[in-house]
């Protein structure tokens, strides 16, 4: 092996060093102020609920993990939900943005490498005898290797198997940094992946609660219906032994009537549900049921992090920051076009007009070359596409903070509606009671001749209301305990983004692309 000569050390130290050389801008992850503590989760708002209302847990009492929804402790829901994972085809579409996404960085992870072409060639010519006799060209027109003749014509055969290897080597970091700008590309599709499966399994629990709400009211209805139907018979009784009259009759026939036409308005909505978490799990409407069963399910304590904490939770979020590096990134590719492009190019291969000799050494022909290219006007394009590049770059950094003032806006909402709606579930109890109350009065003195069938008409109303109200804040606290889950991330962590080599794994799945 012959000695490397001192001056080729040289030229690959300083390969070497320009290699490492990024001209872009480096990125500094964002840093927003978020509040100590969430307002609407303060101790003393809670200190003068009445009993039965909802608080909040601590954080260290429990933590939302990935299956959120089974803190319901509903085994139809963690059924249905297990069953949207996989079917869902929003969820289905965007984990291939996700694949594709991938794919880009492989392709730009590609331009670290040289690139090698290989043209076999095979050539049989033939020149005319004519041109030339063979005295004066000092050649035979027969006998030679791979030719021959005929009336003084020549033949000749080639074979050749060159192969060329060109190289672009990243001495400004404009690979390097197309493929930061396609990773951080992937992770923010990796991040809206996350938020679209959250927000299906969101929507899968409220559409859940609503129909169990539309079930509850169902069976409220039936119940009004069926003690109308015997208020209908008893003031027909009456009235046959003269206690009452035809006008008592026909106004219980009317409460009745209107019970029970707003008693069947209530399929309607709860069939919309249905067909509704049919479609969320990729099943056709007509092949999907589910069965009647009213909401009784209580609203758990649900764990309100610090803001700090929250950021690193909503994958909208995370989404938002990777797209800033994202951007950052493409700063940098742009830039590198202010600095010379050198490519190193080399070709070589066995040539020979035999096949027998095409392999041997002295068949063996070669040449290298390296060229470098500089712009050195163009108008100012070079600048306005950077200016253009830092804009956005920019922009970006306001979507990340409005991102994350919005996430910190609807986590206050959430928290308060169900302060508030708790709040009102229990005063609502208490109206409820004291309407059947009165009911009950005034059923008594109605039988006993004391007060006319108007004032139960009037006491039925007020309790059917006053339960209607009730099942609509129950379906109210249920969907917003669902909205303050899914505002607080539903459990999951921007830890879970996959890296640089999850990106480059062949066994990510929908239901497992963002695991670590």
């Amino acid at each position: 092996m012959r000695a490397i000569r001192g001056t080729e050390i040289v030229a690959a130290s300083c390969l070497t060093l320009l290699g490492a050389c990024d001209v872009g801008p480096p990125y500094v992850p964002p840093t927003v102020q978020a509040p100590e503590a969430f307002k609407e989760a303060a101790p003393a708002l809670y200190r003068a609920a009445p009993n039965g209302a909802w608080q909040p847990a601590q954080p260290q009492d429990a933590a939302l993990k990935g299956n959120w929804w089974e803190v319901f402790d509903e085994p139809e829901l963690n059924a249905l939900e297990a069953r949207l994972n996989l079917g869902n085809q929003n969820i289905a579409q965007d984990f291939q943005n996700l694949m594709a996404a991938r794919a880009q960085v492989n392709e730009a992870r590609a331009g670290y490498f040289p690139t090698v072409t290989v043209t076999p060639a095979f050539t049989r010519s033939k020149s005319g005898g004519a041109s030339s006799s063979p005295a004066a060209s000092g050649t035979t027109t027969a006998g030679a290797s791979g030719g021959g003749s005929s009336g003084g014509a020549r033949y000749g055969t080639e074979y050749a198997l060159p192969f060329e290897v060109s190289w672009e080597p990243d001495l400004w970091g404009r690979i390097r940094n197309t493929v930061r700008e396609f990773k951080s590309a992937a992770q923010v599709s990796a991040a809206d992946l996350e938020n679209e499966r959250l927000t299906e399994q969101a929507a899968l629990a409220t559409f859940y609660f609503e129909l169990r709400g539309q079930d509850a009211l169902q069976d409220l209805y039936d119940r009004t219906v069926e003690a109308d139907r015997k208020s209908l018979d008893l003031t027909r009784v009456l009235a046959q032994t003269g206690i009452d009259n035809d006008e008592a009759v026909a106004q219980a026939e009317v409460t009745l009537k209107n019970a029970e036409a707003a008693g069947i308005g209530i399929a309607e909505n709860r069939a919309l549900f249905e067909h509704a978490i049919a479609t969320l799990m990729g099943e056709a409407a007509s092949s999907f049921s589910m069965p009647v069963k009213p909401l009784t399910t209580p609203v758990p304590a649900i764990p309100v992090a610090i803001p700090s904490q929250l950021l690193q939770r909503r994958p909208d979020v995370a989404a938002a920051e990777r797209t800033m590096e994202e951007a950052n990134a493409l700063i940098g590719v742009e830039t590198a076009a202010f600095y010379p492009t050198v490519t190193l190019s080399a070709t070589g291969g066995p040539q020979s007009i035999g096949l027998a000799q095409l392999f041997s050494l002295p068949a063996l022909a070669w040449s290298l070359g390296a060229t470098a290219s500089e712009t050195i006007f163009d108008g100012g394009l070079r600048t306005a596409t950077v200016a253009q590049f830092t804009a956005a770059y920019d922009a970006d950094a306001a979507a990340y903070k409005q991102t994350v003032l919005t996430a910190l806006q609807q986590v206050e909402d959430f928290v308060a509606s169900l302060r508030v709606l708790s709040d009102q579930i229990v005063r609502q109890g208490e109206a409820v009671r004291a309407a059947q109350k009165f009911l009950d009065i005034a059923n008594g003195r109605y039988q006993t001749g004391l007060d006319p069938y108007l004032n139960v008409i009037t006491a039925e109303t007020t309790l059917l209301g006053d339960q209607q109200t009730l099942v609509t804040l129950r379906v109210s606290e249920m969907t917003a305990a669902v909205q303050l889950i899914q505002a607080l991330g539903g459990g999951w962590e921007v830890s879970q983004l996959p890296d640089g080599a999850a990106l480059s794994s062949t066994e990510l799945s929908p239901a497992s692309a963002a695991a670590p």
